[in-house]
């Protein structure tokens, strides 16, 4: 058996039962992806109160990424489910493109 057959043998292995629920290591990559792009709107309503603005913090575009990246991981490995990579995956590059032009925007600003 190679690495990659036990590794995956492995995330695949439910370690809690409880009811209906069971719980392996991919759904605890989709549940902290889930949970980070819950975590970015309280970034952001933080945010806009301190500041009294309605602009997105450049943490904002970075949890976005991770918690895309992180629920596309779950739908590939854990749940090869295509929908759920389409609906992660296409929101991450709109993602990565805010962040890239709020970083160029700081440069600019800081130059």
């Amino acid at each position: 058996m190679t690495f990659w057959q036990s590794f995956n043998e492995w995330m695949n292995t439910p370690f809690l039962h409880w009811g209906k629920l069971t719980l392996d290591p991919w759904k605890l990559v989709g549940y902290t992806g889930a949970l980070m792009f819950a975590l970015r709107w309280v970034v952001q309503a933080v945010y806009r109160r301190r500041t009294g603005h309605n602009i997105m913090p450049t943490v904002f575009w970075i949890i976005s990424l991770i918690g895309a990246g992180l629920t596309t991981l779950y739908f590939i490995f854990g749940k090869n489910d295509s929908v759920g990579i389409i609906q992660n995956a296409l929101p991450a590059t709109v993602a990565l493109y805010n962040l890239i032009l709020d970083l160029r925007h700081k440069k600019a600003g800081a130059a």
